[in-house]
């Protein structure tokens, strides 16, 4: 063959190449669904929540964009037909993860995050919240999912007021969760004081570490945490099971976990959606602890700082209470230049976790108290993707 057939030759091969490339790109960004409208990210428009008439419903619409464990959005509304400015708040039981919360906890700290946005909200919006908590009293304990559907976690009543303008209202939009790297810059004195000195509440404590002794000790218990998770079968497969692979899931269910969580996104996201749907076993098995691993290794590695968020009891008023500290101090950082990220693996509460958990205790809160927050604090190296957010409406249930 001469040297200008076999040219010629290798020519028709790249360029067949090259079309099977560019159809095999084409593809996977059609599974991921590219063409399709985001509407889980609609609650996230500051515009959103204008769309209703009722407060209560405007107000709400800003809790759905708090902090929540597994990104479940377990609330649910219930509005007073007889007082238009009262309506009540509900631990969502169908909601609950029971195999990495078991106990529920996590899912009472989140009930706390929702209330601390509705009462920002409501500043901002003329409304003063008046937020009773348990206002039916407590839950029965032998019987905790049931006795989520009926009793309420608050009873939030608003009063007509002036409109304050608060400094923490635009942060509420902002991501809560920043799980990349962060600058290896310390937090001065003075941003520590103001971080801290937004708790005031004698019940709870909070404290910010940033010393090389206390970091690495953190660090390792992060670690150990997410290694012992990653190998625990059954609590892998909970987090698997709501795991939304491309936009068309996303779109039907807009909430859980999805690949925007470990800060992928643009051409990327899509790409990495595409493999995903079409390969399933690489977000599962092995592969998924593996890779959760290497996320919690690589994070903590390059964390300049930790707070912590502990409460003398470890009653449901109690974690309600840190949830709603957790809140603003999120968006306390936030106004700082600051992103966090909670390490919730060696809080819980479940046999396999018990080792770290009680030794975390002994050294973190050695008075009896409970450890409700552990998170990382430092200024953000990227910019990450708002998460999933269901529709307001979807949250209101009929008396």
């Amino acid at each position: 063959m001469s040297k200008r057939k076999v040219k010629k030759t290798m020519t028709i091969i790249l360029s067949c190449v090259g079309a099977l490339l560019v159809i095999a790109f084409a593809s996977l960004f059609v599974i991921s669904g590219i063409f399709e409208q985001p509407k889980y990210l609609e609650p996230w428009q500051k515009t959103y929540s204008q769309k209703f008439d009722d407060p209560r419903i405007r107000l709400v619409a800003h809790g759905l964009l708090s902090s929540n464990g597994h990104n479940m959005q377990p609330w649910k509304i219930r509005l007073d037909k007889n007082n238009p400015k009262v309506f009540y708040l509900y631990a969502d039981s169908d909601r609950l993860t029971s195999e990495v919360d078991p106990f529920a906890r996590q899912m009472m700290v989140t009930q706390g995050t929702f209330l601390e946005y509705v009462k920002i909200a409501g500043d901002e919006s003329g409304y003063q919240t008046a937020i009773e908590l348990f206002p039916d009293g407590g839950y029965n304990e032998q019987k905790l999912s049931e006795s989520m559907k009926t009793i309420p976690v608050a009873k939030i009543t608003l009063t007509k007021t002036n409109p304050q303008s608060s400094v923490l209202y635009d942060f509420l939009f902002l991501p809560d969760t920043n799980r990349a790297a962060y600058q290896s810059t310390k937090l001065t004195s003075e941003q520590i004081n103001q971080l801290e000195a937004i708790n005031a509440d004698t019940g709870l404590s909070m404290k910010i570490f940033q010393d090389k002794v206390n970091i690495d000790k953190l660090n390792g218990y992060a670690v150990q945490g997410a290694s012992i998770e990653a190998g625990v079968d059954r609590v892998m497969k909970e987090s698997e099971t709501i795991f939304r692979a491309n936009e068309y899931q996303k779109n039907k269910y807009r909430y859980g976990f999805s690949v925007e969580g470990q800060g992928t996104s643009g051409i990327m996201r899509h790409l990495t959606q595409g493999l995903v749907t079409l390969f399933p076993s690489t977000n599962s098995g092995k592969a998924a602890s593996d890779l959760f691993i290497q996320s919690a290794r690589t994070s903590v590695g390059n964390t300049p700082a930790y707070a912590m968020i502990t409460t003398k009891d470890n009653s449901r008023t109690s974690q309600v209470k840190s949830g709603m500290l957790y809140s603003r101090l999120i968006l306390a950082a936030h106004r700082l230049g600051f992103v966090m990220q909670p390490l919730s693996q060696v809080l819980e509460e479940y046999p396999e976790m018990k080792e770290p958990y009680s030794n975390i205790h002994r050294d973190y809160a050695s008075d009896g108290g409970t450890i409700q927050m552990l998170v990382r604090l430092g200024e953000p190296t990227k910019e990450v993707p708002q998460s999933m957010r269901r529709d307001v409406m979807d949250m209101i249930v009929e008396e």
